[in-house]
């Protein structure tokens, strides 16, 4: 191994799949708020910290001891729901400042975990229409909940770090995320349960394969972009789904059959990644979650 890549998250859900595909290339320090324990045996390229990110003695202290090449941040609370909406901004902010900014002192690229929730469909009140389909990274950011915002904020985070430490930075925001075997997104009963990232969602693995490329061919400065699958998870024209719910359609729109509501085109542009797993195949795949120790 050549090189270290921090990863913070990284024993959560699709966080082992991030730390597995990028030990393969990497020595990886996986940080989260626990130590798996002493008496396990980590894989081979893989060594286990744990640190409160939000506090930033404890953050820039690892930081500095690790010194890495490279920053994952994906450590965050994934919604707004299961916790005070205070907390998850507070923690999920802070936790971003103090990752981004220890990994600007160092030097280090930096690779974060953002969200399609930053533009405010998948939480708010009433979904609104996008003002394009497919959505770009272009579109407006107009969170009305702490997470979205906390993830819009912590982009704004990411082109200040960038500014001042001259470290590139890849804020992917990612699709609902889907395990193989296990697609959730297929278990939705009702059009409306899925209007809010209108039927969008992403493979685990093809979100690995995304953050892996971000990590060994970074962008010139700092860049989102988004990790979906190809098409939505409906079985059927995308359009006609949103004329369904929303009654109309947004005059920029230039969907086709099943296409997903998220471009990817800057993705494969940027990293020259494009999504390999699909619903129609992933829902079935036998799969095991990657162990990290033994």
């Amino acid at each position: 191994m050549d090189s270290t890549v921090l990863v913070t998250g990284g024993l959560g859900r699709s966080g082992r799949w991030i730390v597995d595909r990028l030990a393969a290339a990497h020595d990886v320090v996986c940080v989260d708020l626990d130590h798996p324990g002493y008496e396990v045996d980590p894989r081979d390229g893989v060594d286990f910290r744990a640190a409160d990110l939000t506090d930033p003695g404890q953050t820039f202290d690892l930081v500095g001891e690790v010194d890495p090449d490279a920053v994952v941040h994906w450590a965050s609370y994934p919604s707004p729901t299961r916790h005070a909406g205070s907390r998850v901004f507070h923690d999920n902010v802070a936790g971003a400042y103090n990752v981004l900014v220890a990994a600007g002192r160092a030097d280090a690229t930096v690779v974060q975990a953002s969200s399609e929730s930053a533009y405010g469909l998948a939480f708010a009140e009433e979904t609104p229409l996008p003002d394009e389909l497919p959505i770009t990274e272009a579109h407006p950011t107009r969170p009305e909940d702490p997470y979205g915002t906390g993830k819009v904020v912590a982009e704004e985070v990411a082109g200040m770090v960038h500014r001042r430490h001259g470290v590139p930075v890849a804020s992917i925001r990612p699709s609902w995320i889907q395990y193989p075997g296990e697609y959730a997104c297929l278990d939705l009963d009702d059009l409306a349960d899925g209007a809010g990232n209108c039927w969008s969602y992403v493979d685990v693995r093809d979100v690995a394969a995304l953050v892996a490329r971000a990590v060994t061919d970074p962008p010139a400065g700092h860049e989102a972009v988004h990790a979906a699958a190809a098409e939505n998870y409906l079985g059927r024209p995308t359009v006609e789904a949103v004329e369904e719910h929303f009654g109309r359609l947004p005059d920029d729109c230039g969907l086709d059959g099943e296409q997903s509501a998220l471009s990817t085109a800057k993705a494969a542009d940027l990293f020259d990644w494009r999504p390999s797993h699909d619903w129609r195949t992933g829902r079935d795949d036998d799969v095991a979650t990657p162990a990290l120790w033994s």
